[in-house]
């Protein structure tokens, strides 16, 4: 679990060279290209007006500063290279400004340890079942928060945050971007306003608090409780096993997931999920199942992005690119997935998933295949996605094919 990982960008203004006790200063970063194509009606696979690119560049320093305060700076940027000339019509990370470059703080942090007591203050990724940085795209979302770690309990960690601010994007953007250079990241909830056609006003930020322990013996457990101010208080309870000693390599886990609307006339959401698998000597397979209750209306997804179809899930059951189908309500969805590494030659992932949705008209059927090989600092995957979605492509299946380029310094 990366719990720490929350923000504040009252730090976006840190310099390195501001402090006399600057030690293990640490340079890294990526460089990334995307590209991704598909077959939607009336175009091909390969087709200009059907494919999508964009590099990306982030570099960041971490340093260990004065009286045991670590910090760290990092900056991304967005580019086409041009490529919307001759190659693609559209980006990965979206933004009002169209193909135009851009760029933005996305982390810019300070973390201090008190005994068993670690605060963190600055702008970073989260990854909570129900608030995390998306990292399927070329951008993650962040976010401008305050964060208190405990480990006083045996094995356990216990975590109370506040967030304020984020700049995730609802419908599958992730990122919400700069234009005319204005500050992408606004009140937290104002995904979830815009998603579900509220005022922006009623987005005041969210508090969270979850104990994570392994107390249990073969089991890491965690409960999460949320409020987004002024929107929704949130459950999420979940439970994970490794069961070796019944039979090695044997997995299993479950989840239940609970939105509760602070909106008149509007039900609670809920889910809940199973999953069983086995991990053992480079091959990993796993089955799922989850379901969701009919009654409700807010999507079980990444409150971060709008928590609405689009948004991505912790759903065991959610696919590989089409996110949010789900924890759509009344739907019931399974995923099976089967993953080997090839020892010098790849990593291979294959995974069907299943949503069948009661009332939205939005059934989903995915398959993917994916390819992955590390090439000393370069990280290269080609992916193949097969859909047929009710509300996709006038119900027609269709073909997708994606190259992710990474490259590591």
């Amino acid at each position: 679990m990366k719990l720490a990982k929350l923000s504040l960008a009252a730090i976006m203004a840190l310099s390195v060279s501001a402090f006399a006790d600057v030690e293990n200063v640490k340079f890294s970063g990526n460089a990334k290209l995307f590209y991704g194509t598909n077959d939607i009606d009336p175009n091909d696979l390969f087709d200009q007006k059907n494919s999508y690119g964009q590099a990306a560049a982030t570099v960041g320093v971490t340093a260990d500063l004065a009286d045991g305060v670590a910090g760290k700076l990092s900056a991304i940027g967005l580019s086409t290279l041009g490529l919307e000339n001759n190659l693609v019509s559209s980006t990965w990370a979206a933004h009002e400004g169209g193909v135009d470059a851009q760029w933005w703080v996305n982390e810019a942090w300070l973390a201090k340890t008190f005994g068993n007591t670690t605060f963190k203050v600055g702008r970073q990724e989260l990854d909570t079942p129900l608030a995390f940085s998306e990292k399927w795209n070329i951008a993650a979302n962040s976010f401008d928060a305050a964060v208190a770690l405990n480990n006083d309990l045996p094995d356990t960690t216990l975590v109370a945050a506040w967030v304020g601010k984020g700049n995730g994007a609802t419908g599958g953007s992730v990122v919400r971007g700069i234009t005319n250079g204005t500050d992408p990241f606004r009140t937290y909830g104002t995904a979830i306003t815009n998603a579900y056609g509220l005022p922006n006003s009623r987005a005041e930020g969210a508090y969270a608090f979850a104990a994570v322990t392994k107390m249990i013996p073969m089991t890491t457990a965690q409960a999460w409780y949320y409020n987004v101010s002024n929107l929704a208080e949130a459950w999420w309870v979940q439970a994970d096993a490794k069961l070796d000693d019944f039979v090695p390599g044997l997995i299993g886990g479950l989840q239940y997931a609970n939105i509760d609307p602070d909106l008149s006339g509007l039900d609670t959401s809920q889910a809940w999920g199973v999953k069983l698998g086995y991990d053992l000597q480079g091959v990993k397979l796993t089955a799922a199942y989850t379901q969701t209750d009919e009654d409700g209306v807010i999507n079980i997804a990444n409150t971060a992005t709008g928590a609405s179809k689009g948004s991505q899930s912790k759903l065991y059951t959610d696919a590989w690119w089409n996110y949010g189908y789900v924890g759509l309500p009344d739907t019931s969805s399974y995923m099976i997935s089967a993953g080997y590494d090839m020892e010098d030659i790849a990593d291979f992932y294959a995974q069907y998933t299943n949503a069948d949705t009661g009332k939205n008209n939005s059934d989903l059927t995915e398959f993917t295949l994916a390819a992955s090989k590390p090439v000393g600092n370069l990280d290269a995957t080609v992916a193949y996605v097969y859909t047929d979605a009710d509300d996709q492509n006038n119900g027609s299946s269709y073909n997708t094919v994606q190259v992710y380029l990474t490259y590591n310094f």
